[in-house]
């Protein structure tokens, strides 16, 4: 591809010339420029929607926050918009072929996504009529949805010594701890693929579980039983304090439910991936959120003024013409290929709501 064009492109996205024409209601803005939103702007392009993409970082936002080096476990039919697009070096992409597909994808279908742009206001003017409110400018549309994962926020342990040095609740590479032992807190997804990760350069890796059984993806999880694995899976564990010298990481004390017995282990780092608090908190004014922070929608809901008229299609929440795909609805599996195919569903769901009301 030419390098020039691509630059071109860029710029175009960066700085639309729209950001000078006057206001226009919208079919639709998208919120996220994750794999969700790219997939969802594409099938809205398809289905002629007047459609616009906000982000606040980058194109692959979600991707680009994902550990140098890291092999995505999807297969790569399950992370690409059209099949036979992906073509990773390996079986499985890297972080980095599969962020350069991404963005390369959204620039060469054109896609209308103008990043670094923070959303700071959602309001409903009346019925299939929404304003917008970013740092950049005012948008009005006739549907909203919400893709914007739920990475902002990892949940803590609350635990003594959390903010120690070499405690993290974010991955950002590998090399620091090459030949060294590390350590994992949680059992889902994140905890699994990242503590498999590391062991591509640690010596090991322990895996502190509460639950009795891993909650990944069954690859992550078959990948963890080889035999050949040097990832230390503990079960059924409570972790009671990080405890260190100077502000630095030197034990982790923890204790098995069914014992009062206090063990410890003394890592080179810990990395805690309990879950997330998606950045939904601007939206709970308007939309039903679950305890934890997500979004429902769909069949876990009913709208109270249109239950007599109609059920709230997939992917809608309780205020109808708003809809969330990606990691910040409630149910979603928080995975990049499971987005992938939220994010074009949302859309068709958008387009059966504009069916419905002509």
């Amino acid at each position: 591809m030419d390098m020039a064009k691509d630059r071109e492109k860029m710029n175009d996205i960066n700085n639309p010339k729209s950001e000078i024409r006057e206001l226009k209601l919208h079919d639709l803005l998208i919120v996220g420029a994750g794999p969700a939103g790219i997939s969802a702007a594409y099938e809205s392009k398809k289905l002629g929607l007047d459609y616009v993409v906000v982000e606040k970082g980058l194109i692959g936002n979600t991707i680009y926050n994902y550990p140098i080096g890291l092999t995505v476990f999807s297969t790569t039919n399950e992370l690409e918009f059209n099949r036979g697009d992906l073509n990773p070096a390996r079986e499985k992409p890297t972080r980095e072929e599969l962020l350069n597909y991404y963005v390369h994808f959204a620039l060469e279908n054109e896609l209308n996504i103008r990043t670094e742009e923070i959303v700071l206001k959602v309001e409903r003017v009346s019925e299939g009529h929404f304003k917008i409110t970013t740092n950049k400018k005012l948008y009005e549309s006739r549907k909203v949805l919400f893709a914007i994962g739920a990475m902002d926020f990892p949940r803590r342990l609350d635990v003594p010594g959390e903010d120690l040095q070499k405690v993290h609740h974010r991955f950002l590479e590998t090399f620091p701890y090459v030949k060294k032992n590390a350590l994992v807190i949680g059992g889902g997804n994140s905890a699994v693929e990242e503590g498999l990760h590391l062991t591509n350069f640690t010596e090991k890796v322990t895996l502190l579980v509460r639950g009795d059984r891993l909650t990944a993806s069954q690859i992550a999880i078959d990948k963890v039983n080889e035999p050949n694995s040097r990832v230390d899976v503990k079960f059924n564990v409570i972790v009671d304090a990080f405890e260190g010298k100077d502000s630095k990481l030197k034990a982790i004390k923890y204790h098995f439910k069914d014992s009062d017995k206090i063990e410890e282990v003394h890592p080179a780092a810990a990395f805690v991936f309990i879950g997330q608090t998606p950045n939904t908190g601007f939206l709970k004014e308007y939309v039903e959120l679950d305890k934890y922070g997500f979004v429902l929608t769909g069949h876990d809901l009913t709208h109270d003024d249109h239950a007599a008229v109609h059920k709230p299609l997939p992917f809608e929440t309780s205020v109808s013409g708003i809809f969330v795909a990606g990691d910040a609805r409630h149910g979603s599996t928080k995975q990049v290929a499971s987005a992938v195919g939220e994010g074009a569903a949302a859309s068709i769901s958008i387009r059966e709501f504009f069916r419905r009301s002509e």
